[in-house]
This record gives structure tokens, sequence and C-alpha cells, in this order.
């Protein structure tokens, strides 16, 4: 008889913990979609923001990677976000070589074009003075938010400039209208 119930008792020590395993591999594929939910859900913005650079829409690009570090506060947000900055400043450099003025001003309203009312009444700006203007601001804010990268993690922060130096060296004639491939946006 004793001999019986330690063969339930054994059996039910074995289901139990076959149970627990199954609850266990359950949670586990629960936890990994999480993960994978949260892991596209930080990237969201990314894609957007690599999306809007190759457009050349400089303002959502900047939008996007605001909305990254509201979301995801780290020193690469604040990296990328800085990128965009310089990646606005070399188009708009690489606009101004070429004397594109028109191109200018379509930049200019596309950074400050955000309602309606600006189809049927456009901010009128001097292309050249537009030029100067978001020059002098993209600066400012390339500054700032580079240094907020720096407080974070310094040594990070030179290494993902490397990176963008590398890539800037690689795509002399259109950098801006991407991003280096070892930052997987």
């Amino acid at each position: 008889m004793v001999g019986h119930w330690r063969r339930q008792i054994l059996l039910m020590v074995v289901i139990s913990g076959a149970n627990a395993a199954f609850m266990g591999m359950v949670g586990m594929n629960s936890a990994m979609a999480v993960a994978q939910e949260e892991l596209i859900q930080h990237s969201v913005h990314l894609m957007k923001a690599k999306a809007y650079l190759k457009a050349g829409d400089y303002r959502r690009a900047i939008e996007a990677c605001q909305r990254q570090i509201d979301g995801y506060p780290s020193v690469e947000s604040y990296v990328y976000l800085a990128y965009v900055y310089q990646a606005l400043d070399g188009y708009l450099m690489s606009l101004v070589k070429q004397e594109d003025y028109v191109k200018v001003e379509q930049l200019s309203l596309n950074l400050t074009a955000r309602e309606i009312i600006d189809l049927i009444d456009p901010p009128n700006v001097m292309p050249r003075m537009a030029q100067e203007l978001i020059h002098e601001g993209v600066r400012q804010q390339f500054d700032i938010t580079a240094g907020m990268a720096n407080r974070l993690n310094h040594a990070r922060t030179d290494e993902l400039w490397t990176q963008q130096a590398a890539w800037r060296e690689r795509n002399p004639d259109g950098w801006w209208a991407g991003i280096p491939p070892e930052w997987k946006w």
C-alpha cells in the first residue's frame, strides 16, 4: 500500500512539474510576444524618421525622432535626433552650394508649414534669409541634443558619431537622405 501511495505522489509530482513547465512555456511565449511588440513599438518612430529622411521631409523626421526620445529616452535616441539636425543642415548646404534657392525656400516651407491655412496664406520667406535662419537654428538644436547624448553616455555617443562620420565619407553627395547602416532603423 505504501508503494502505491509513493507511485501516486511521484505521478502527481511529475504531472505538476509538467504543468509548471507547460505554463512556463506559455508564459515565456507570452513574454516573448510582449517583448517583440515592445521592439516593434520601440523602432516604429525610427522607421518613420528613416522614410522621412529619404523623402526630404525633415520636419517630420525631427518630429519622429522627438517622439522616439519621448517614448524611449537613450543616448542613441538623442544622437539620432542630432543626426537628423545634421542631415537637414547637410541637405541645406548642398542646396546652397548648387545655388538652388527655390529648393531652399521649399525646405523652409516644409519646416514651417503645419496648418492648412499655409496653403492659402503661405509664409513669405526670402530664400537666402531662410537659409541663414535654418542653418543657425539647426546648429543650435544639434549642439543642445548632442550635449544631452554626451551627458547620458559619452563613449557610446562617440561610437555612434564615428559610424556617422564613416557614413558621410562613403556618401558625400547624399548622406543626408539616409542613415548609417549600423544604426538599423
